[in-house]
């Protein structure tokens, strides 16, 4: 454990470097932790030899490395607060949301990457946390229907089926019928290898059909991946390849979805440097948090940034935007 001056410099040198992305000397420290230069300067190589910064020249001060970005974030004594405008940002954003699942999602991710002006992460629910609401079957030609299911998370599937037989509206009904008195209330994705029969081989077909299209949406990997503000990465690493690296990355969606999961399920809210698992991704911080939905966890949702992200305002947006999508969800 660091005592209390060490520890006041190095908060000090993280929360400059992360305004500023310029080494830190002595002398800009030392009026914040009440000691002269000549004192914090020896703390600092102290802090050097410990692990918890670096000196990148020389001649230079020193940046953090990601032990110290660790401690900085493990001793964030008061969470940050959204300033009053980004928290009616939100609110007006949930309150005028509306339509598709996969149009809201999308939007989210955008609005968290306008709140933290990095690249944001937001996963859908998928099939393991949803249970069926409705199902129908509409006819689109002869030989083919449309099937459209609402899902409890909000989300509305769509499915083109095709059929063995032309079929009529009546017989699409009784289908209809057939499988909602089987699957309203199921979960989605641990579905029936079969249902019983009704009677009827045509109706029967059509539903069997219906439900091999559904089976199959099963086989996906976690939820949907929405991603908003991939661009601003650009602007925060000096290297081109490391760039073109993280969105390589963004661009994964069922490496996003480990990456996220992992995370959480290491019971962390931030993922530093070689903590994301990630090669590509060592010089990237990012900060996750789950949401729920009628109180199950349903997706996740993140930003990801340099490791020199500002970090209890990060917190703080993905704490809050994740809150209100849940109750959005939630409340319908």
């Amino acid at each position: 454990m660091l005592d209390e001056r060490k520890a006041a410099i190095l908060r000090a040198v993280v929360e400059e470097y992360i305004e500023t992305a310029q080494p830190v000397g002595s002398g800009s420290v030392a009026p914040q932790v009440k000691a002269s230069s000549a004192t914090v300067r020896n703390d600092m190589v102290l802090l050097e030899q410990e692990g918890y910064l670096r000196q990148p020249h020389t001649s230079a001060g020193r940046i953090p490395t990601d032990k110290g970005y660790r401690f900085f974030v493990d001793t964030i004594a008061n969470p940050a607060r959204l300033a009053s405008g980004e928290i009616q940002q939100v609110r007006s954003f949930f309150d005028a949301a509306h339509g598709e699942l996969e149009h809201l999602l999308h939007d989210t991710s955008r609005l968290l990457s306008d709140l933290t002006h990095y690249a944001a992460v937001v996963i859908g629910p998928d099939h393991e946390t949803a249970t069926i609401r409705s199902v129908q079957l509409v006819g689109l030609a002869p030989r083919v229907a449309l099937l459209v299911v609402v899902l409890s998370t909000g989300a509305i599937e769509k499915h083109t089926v095709d059929l063995a037989e032309e079929t009529g509206d009546e017989r699409l009904a009784a289908a209809t019928a057939h499988l909602s008195a089987h699957l309203l209330g199921q979960p989605a994705g641990r579905l029936p290898d079969s249902l019983a029969g009704t009677g009827d081989t045509s109706t029967d077909s059509v539903c069997d059909a219906a439900l091999a299209v559904l089976r199959r949406g099963e086989e996906g990997e976690g939820g949907p991946v929405f991603v908003g503000g991939a661009a601003r990465m650009a602007g925060a690493f000096d290297a081109v390849e490391t760039v073109r690296e993280v969105l390589s990355i963004l661009e994964q969606q069922y490496v996003v979805v480990t990456v996220l999961r992992d995370v959480l399920d290491r019971g962390l809210q931030v993922a530093i440097g070689s903590e994301t698992g990630l090669v590509p991704l060592a010089e990237c911080s990012l900060v996750v948090a789950p949401y729920e939905v009628e109180g199950e966890t349903a997706g996740s949702i993140g930003v990801l940034g340099p490791t020199r992200m500002n970090y209890p305002q990060a917190l703080a947006a993905v704490a809050v935007v994740s809150r209100r999508l849940g109750r959005h969800l939630t409340e319908g």
